[in-house]
């Protein structure tokens, strides 16, 4: 049994990581830290955990009291926390926010279907964006077989809870619903990690990621639509899939279009491939708050912990 603590506790990521680690059964939520929630129980601020907890919120880290620490703050926060606070010896870190996804001080970048040998023998990891997860995912595969050439056009649509929970004026519900809007086309951070991950897998380059992020009017999972220019027939794209994600619990090729709804609530990315003339789409579709956060970051911690991959991550999809 591993004693876990959160920073952060009051988002949408930290809401579903107690929600994962409360029936984990190997580990044991010590404290949940929110300064501005303290004392306050936390099914009161995620109250989709109603009956199922009675944590209460903390003002303190007692970083010395558990195994395993989940960073859940935003970006550029884990960097802070650590020019306050130091590092116990031994302690397992888990940040979720984009501080050390570059693999600086000493961080592993968490997407364990890539570097899932140096996250077992890693301290720290660096979980990877949402977007990201994604979008490496339907492309990995052709990177490590040198398949990646030329210019990769990629739309990605996210649901409202990718942008936090703090209300912005393009999350309001009264805007969001019935509603698509495209931004920071061509830019998005994300794909600083993402090139650097396939540029790893594929070392000579030859690519380039054309890539159109979309506000979707759903809460919550991603839909990436990846094409490329391609000789591969569509057997053997099947065939370089299936066996780069052979031994992944979560990530599965199907020989259908996939669907959000079999992703959404689950850890599970889901990849569909179709050749149309000379061009190769790859499909894939995560639950953005799990696979593209909370559920990927237990993910690690389990294989950080030598524990089976999948511990407490077998999740019901919401198909209807």
């Amino acid at each position: 049994m591993k004693r876990i603590g959160i920073i952060g506790g009051a988002g949408y990521t930290a809401g579903e990581l107690i929600r994962i680690l409360i029936n984990h059964p190997r580990a044991e939520i010590a404290w949940v830290h929110s300064a501005s929630n303290a004392g306050n129980r936390v099914a009161d601020v995620h109250e989709g955990l109603a009956g199922d907890t009675a944590l209460r919120f903390s003002d303190t880290a007692d970083l010395a009291s558990v195994d395993a620490v989940f960073l859940c703050q935003g970006h550029g926060a884990s960097a802070r926390f650590w020019q306050e606070n130091a590092l116990p010896d031994g302690l397992m870190v888990i940040d979720l926010a984009q501080d050390f996804r570059d693999e600086s001080a000493g961080y592993v970048y968490g997407l364990p279907e890539v570097n899932r040998c140096r996250i077992a023998s890693a301290r720290l990891v660096a979980n990877p964006g949402c977007f990201a997860t994604a979008i490496q995912l339907a492309l990995a595969p052709l990177a490590a077989t040198a398949n990646l050439r030329g210019d990769v056009s990629v739309t990605g649509i996210t649901g409202s809870t990718g942008a936090g929970v703090k209300p912005g004026a393009t999350t309001h519900f009264s805007w969001r619903n019935n509603n698509m809007s495209v931004y920071k086309a061509f830019e998005h951070q994300h794909l600083a990690e993402i090139n650097r991950t396939l540029g790893k897998l594929q070392p000579d380059g030859g690519f380039d990621i054309n890539f159109v992020p979309v506000r979707g009017d759903f809460p919550r999972g991603i839909f990436v639509i990846c094409h490329i220019a391609s000789s591969l027939t569509q057997e053997e794209a099947e065939a370089i899939y299936r066996n780069f994600y052979r031994d992944a619990p979560f990530t599965h090729v199907l020989d259908r279009p996939v669907d959000l709804k079999q992703a959404v609530n689950t850890n599970k990315a889901v990849i569909s491939l179709e050749k149309h003339g000379s061009r190769l789409m790859a499909v894939c579709a995560i639950d953005n708050l799990l696979k593209g956060a909370s559920g990927q970051a237990v993910q690690n911690f389990n294989i950080m912990s030598g524990f089976p991959e999948d511990t407490g991550l077998r999740l019901k999809a919401s198909a209807f």
